[in-house]
């Protein structure tokens, strides 16, 4: 093992040339992970030939339960999507009359985002904005904020979310308490970062009528959405699972069958793969769907996710990269003589990293990989805090890096300047509360 200094230079470089290479080269991701992995693995002095095989161990070991949750979850997001699911949620709430037009797309954002990547669930929910801007005649602003910051708190704090599992996973954290804490955190970051944030500001906020060019953009027409009841099954069904996994392990002895079953169908894989066979039948056979036509959309749903399972892949890599070459327990040495708290120093690192990198996903593996070295050294931080931490961070500074931060801009409507200083502002607040609740969570458990 090489000394603090060369560790301490060895990761900081490794980290900026990820940086650099994304923003400025504009290489894949994928690459730059991997170009850092051998970059690491070479000023660490490994073989060669360990330093492929801990390459290849690292996307193997990541992928080989990432790729399966991530393929299946894709699918329940597609059938969201292509059966209106998702916009009954929003309809239904939408006629919640005692809640305000603001607090409703956070909770849509927050329900239908636990099935659909940020992107996807920021397009597809959209028009449903533009129709609560029409008829209320409130601005474009007040809504989209609180969709988009809650959606991209879903996406980083609450399991099966590929980012959060990773943390998850990587972690050794229960995937059920995750989500329990990460739903906690994500609701209380959403409505801070967005509702509370937007009212405080009351008439400093620009009025932003619906764009000209989205002005044909319609919700569906409700009688050819799915009911209800199938829509929230469609969602909540694996999580549910997932969360019952959990109880039976912490109420009943590990040596009964029921916990064994359990285990089975409140396993990530299993739950998901269960979830995905009754959105096929609710949301598609039931109503007509033929399966030629599901298994074109499946297949239409999984071209889309070979970008993130690389990514993941190659994230893997650099977390075994950083184990094999020595430099994590190095590191481990050194953060610990900051004298920095575990949970203060996962949410910062991923909130730099996804300023820097635009990926909440890469800079959820790279703060993974940077903070788990230590946790062995803090034995009283659960690692379902430390995986609930990174997501925090991972929420704040969506600016020009992120593609979300231009989706924002076009479907609002807005100046750059606007878009700063109200969406970035709203998801820096949202990950400062997130990081609050965190503190707050690792004291009441």
């Amino acid at each position: 093992m090489g000394s603090h200094t060369w560790i301490a230079t060895t990761l900081i470089a490794s980290i900026v040339l990820v940086i650099v290479t994304i923003v400025k080269c504009r290489l894949h991701p994928f690459l730059a992970l991997l170009l850092a992995s051998f970059f690491v693995g070479s000023m660490m002095g490994m073989d060669p030939i360990d330093m492929v095989d801990a390459i290849e161990t690292g996307i193997g070991g990541t992928l080989g339960f990432l790729a399966a949750v991530i393929g299946l979850g894709t699918i329940l997001g597609k059938m969201m999507e292509i059966t209106g699911a998702a916009e009954r949620i929003g309809l239904t709430l939408h006629r919640c009359r005692w809640l305000s037009p603001d607090v409703i797309m956070v909770l849509v954002g927050l329900i239908c985002g636990i099935t659909l990547f940020v992107e996807v669930g920021v397009v597809l929910l959209i028009p449903l904005a533009f129709s609560i801007a029409r008829k209320t005649g409130t601005s474009l602003l007040k809504l989209a904020i609180p969709l988009c910051t809650a959606l991209m708190a879903v996406h980083c704090v609450v399991p099966p979310h590929p980012a959060a599992l990773f943390v998850t996973n990587a972690l050794g954290a229960d995937v059920g308490m995750v989500i329990v804490y990460g739903l906690l955190v994500g609701l209380a970051a959403s409505l801070v970062g967005g509702p509370l944030f937007l009212k405080l500001l009351g008439r400093c906020l620009p009025f932003k009528p619906v764009p000209p060019e989205f002005s044909a953009l319609e919700v569906r027409e409700e009688h050819t959405l799915p009911s209800l009841g199938a829509a929230l099954l469609t969602i909540l069904l694996p999580i549910g699972l997932m969360l019952a996994k959990t109880v039976a392990e912490l109420t009943i002895d590990e040596t009964n069958s029921l916990v064994r079953f359990m285990a089975f169908i409140g396993n990530p894989i299993t739950a998901m793969f269960i979830a995905v066979f009754v959105a096929y039948y609710l949301l598609g056979l039931r109503r007509g769907m033929a399966m030629n036509s599901l298994l074109h959309h499946t297949e239409g749903g999984f071209s889309a996710i070979a970008n993130i399972l690389l990514i993941i892949g190659a994230g893997g890599a650099f977390n075994s990269i950083l184990k094999a070459s020595g430099l994590a327990d190095g590191l481990a040495v050194i953060l610990s003589g900051l004298h920095l708290h575990p949970i203060l120093l996962a949410w910062l690192v991923a909130l730099v990293l996804h300023a820097a990198v635009g990926s909440a996903t890469v800079a959820m593996m790279g703060a993974t990989a940077i903070v788990m070295p230590m946790l062995p050294l803090y034995p009283g931080v659960s690692p379902e805090i430390i995986a609930i931490a990174i997501g925090s961070g991972a929420i704040g500074c969506t600016i020009v890096t992120d593609s979300l931060f231009w989706l924002v801009k076009q479907y609002c409507g807005a100046t750059l300047n606007e878009t700063f200083k109200y969406y970035t502002t709203a998801t820096l607040i949202a990950s400062l509360t997130a990081l609050g609740a965190t503190f707050l969570l690792s004291h009441v458990i």
